[in-house]
């Protein structure tokens, strides 16, 4: 199914790939960004990441609520203070293809009003495959260094930083606050020379030199630090208290000039032909650069015009990443494995006969699903030539956007004689409970619900992940023991540990690694967490379909937790004014309001939501600063094609002054404004009476004639 362009998936398809992506994404965000110890590149990463965005565009019903696409990174490890960045640090975009890079050169031009042959340059520099880092320099000093960690959030490692010589101590004539955005990274001369020494003095030696850089920079004994060769490029800046220049380009030349190594094959394009040619060559010397880089980025490079464009949740657009040729292995699959998920689906997993592809050391892989394995597609027709997937066989491994590879071939001559056709669980295996594939879907899942192990610990997982309560010193390990344990079986029973196991604190105390401080920590932590968003807490849910930036929506929406429920309750049938204000939510699609609807009216699960509200206090949505706004309150839906503005700088715009954006009309929106084109939508208001305005009318009624 992953080789399906995105524009060919049909829903169940796209469903079950965004299910693998999350999980796949999820395990290298932590070996990633924690362990120091990544399954695969940076670049096949932002590839996968990519994917799911475009699946997600294409279906914004699907959208999960561990969706990769509102995340950046991983969580700081412990051991290092953490540091709250200034400004996010952000994830790219990325591209594999001309075709794709000439898309994102159209999307800018049309967010910007720009025509096709506008002048708009770019700035190409190579991707270090590096680790990000962040210098935070006051009144010319150096006076803190973080790393990335999930965007929001990273390590303090300042005093390791002080060690690199390529990072200033002291600037002269910089900003008085100046943030510095860089790559730590290592040379290919320096990398074997430490790989030796780690050997002769019997140490561990390094799988590449990415991940001697990231274990390099992350000593907790920052004279260690200082033995390692670690390098820094700069090429971009985060807070400041005055511009560096009015354009990239120039902005990074000024960094330069404060004493920053920048990279001398950074060059400024004209246009989408000169960023593949510049391209090209960066390609053709990428073995003989004595580091390593895994693409080209690309960035917009007028910062008035980088400003205008802004950012994605996680992403800016007006940068990309073109990312390198992906790679291929030929290795053993030991066995199949199955793993079961939070909503019950069955994942099977190869278990590789660890192979090096690229400098990554590959022992998992994704198989999709049983259809998959047995060399067919959801439709029935046949893939790789009907060739079925066996324990033991020789299988290709590829890795061009997947963070966990995925087999792509096998070599029927090199099949053993014994090897059967593998038989796809139809009995969850944590469970026993019936395993099922309804009609038309591609995944096979567990029946058990609650009962089964797997589900309920990945909920209760997901329940206290970073993006919803987000309890400090109860993670996954933690989660799975007090499971184990009996501890917990659902979310409320987190917040009765105190009362129920807290006397003295010697229960818990007395566990494998725990102790009277961190007891007590842990109850402090959760004491803390009895206040919690609106929008945090409808995503702590886990309710199917209903990703963080959805969840979101639906508390900004709503604003409280009375009227959010109250409204999901009168939603229930399925239809009437409720369900379609509902469903016209701009963002919210009928399957996602479906799951929402089902899940909070059944019984069981409201009784438990209905358990853990007695224990929280809820506070009401954020709200934009609207004073004096004309249409503060109000709702705006926008039809037909906008001239003047793009159909997002619209909605952003109008959202910023305290209007709901919907995507439908009905008796309750109080102005739609008509373009050009405007069709069903238009004539709908006028049947109702509604406020209609032209894009001028728009403009002039919020004041930005």
């Amino acid at each position: 199914m992953a080789d399906k362009a995105v524009a060919d998936l049909t829903r169940q398809e796209a469903e079950a790939e965004l299910a693998r992506l999350a999980q796949a994404l999820a395990e290298a965000n932590r070996a990633y960004h924690v362990e120091d110890a990544p399954q695969i590149s940076d670049a096949a990463y932002d590839a996968l990441k990519r994917r799911n965005a475009d699946i997600e565009d294409r279906f914004p019903e699907l959208k999960r609520e561990d969706s990769p696409t509102e995340q950046v990174g991983a969580a700081p490890a412990d051991g290092f203070a953490k540091v709250a960045h200034a400004q996010r640090m952000l994830s790219l975009a990325n591209a594999f293809d001309a075709e794709e890079i000439a898309d994102f050169d159209t999307r800018i031009r049309r967010y910007l009003g720009l025509e096709d042959d506008a002048p708009l340059r770019y700035t190409a520099e190579p991707k270090i495959d590096g680790l990000s880092l962040s210098l935070r320099y006051e009144g010319g000093l150096l006076v803190q260094a973080a790393t990335r960690g999930d965007g929001a959030v990273g390590e303090n490692v300042t005093a390791n930083a002080r060690t690199i010589a390529d990072i200033p101590e002291r600037l002269t004539d910089a900003p008085d606050l100046l943030e510095v955005r860089g790559e730590v990274y290592m040379s290919h001369a320096d990398f074997a020379a430490l790989n030796q020494r780690q050997t002769a003095a019997g140490g561990k030696s390094f799988a590449n030199p990415r991940n001697a850089a990231a274990g390099s920079l992350r000593q907790l004994d920052a004279t260690i630090t200082r033995e390692r060769p670690l390098r820094f490029f700069a090429y971009a800046w985060g807070a400041l208290s005055a511009p560096l220049a009015p354009t990239q380009a120039e902005a990074i030349q000024r960094l330069s000039a404060l004493g920053f190594q920048t990279n001398p094959l950074t060059v400024l394009c004209e246009s989408v032909a000169g960023l593949l040619d510049h391209y090209r060559q960066i390609e053709a010397q990428r073995a003989t650069l004595g580091y390593d880089i895994d693409g080209m980025v690309y960035k917009v490079n007028d910062l008035s015009y980088q400003s205008r464009l802004g950012i994605r949740s996680t992403t800016p657009r007006w940068a990309i990443a073109h990312k390198f040729p992906a790679e291929l292995a030929w290795t053993v699959l030991d066995r199949i494995e199955i793993q079961v998920g939070r909503t019950g689906a069955l994942s099977p997993v190869a278990r590789l006969r660890p192979v090096t592809v690229g400098g990554v050391v590959v022992s998992n892989a994704t198989l999709h699903n049983e259809d998959y394995i047995a060399g067919r597609d959801a439709k029935g027709q046949p893939i790789r030539d009907g060739k079925d997937i066996r324990e033991g066989d020789w299988v290709q491994v590829y890795r061009a956007g997947d963070v966990i590879p995925k087999v792509a071939d096998v070599d029927l001559s090199r099949r053993p004689d014994d090897a059967q056709p593998y038989e796809f669980p139809h009995k969850c295996p944590e469970c026993g409970s019936d395993a099922i594939r309804e009609e038309g879907d591609a995944v096979r899942r567990c029946t058990g619900g609650l009962i089964c192990p797997a589900q309920a610990v990945e909920k209760l997982k997901h329940f206290v992940s970073r993006a919803a309560f987000d309890i400090e010193g109860l993670g996954s390990k933690q989660v799975e023991q007090f499971y184990r344990d009996g501890w917990i079986a659902e979310p409320a029973d987190i917040f009765t540990l105190r009362a129920r196991y807290g006397s003295g604190l010697q229960q818990l105390k007395n566990r494998e690694g725990w102790g009277e401080k961190s007891a007590d920590n842990l109850f402090a932590a959760i004491d803390e967490r009895r206040t919690i968003a609106l929008g945090r807490l409808i995503f702590a849910l886990g309710i199917r379909h209903l990703g963080e930036a959805a969840s979101n929506l639906l508390a900004r929406h709503y604003g409280t937790w009375d009227a959010f429920i109250e409204a999901v309750d009168a939603a229930a049938p399925g239809e009437g004014p409720a369900w379609e204000t509902l469903t016209g939510i701009d963002g919210m699609g009928a399957v996602m309001a479906h799951s929402l609807v089902t899940t909070l009216t059944q019984p069981a699960e409201r009784a438990s939501v209905d358990r853990l509200l007695a224990h929280l206090t809820v506070t009401e949505a954020a709200r934009p600063q609207t004073e004096g706004s004309p249409v503060a309150g109000k709702t705006v839906v926008f039809t037909g094609t906008l001239e003047r503005m793009s159909r997002a700088e619209a909605k952003a715009r109008a959202e910023a002054m305290g209007a709901k954006v919907s995507g439908s009309v009905s008796a309750k929106t109080d102005i739609v404004v008509a373009g050009p084109g405007a069709g069903s939508k238009e004539k709908k208001a006028r049947e109702l009476g509604l406020q209609i305005l032209d894009e001028d009318g728009w403009l002039a009624l919020i004041g930005a004639q």
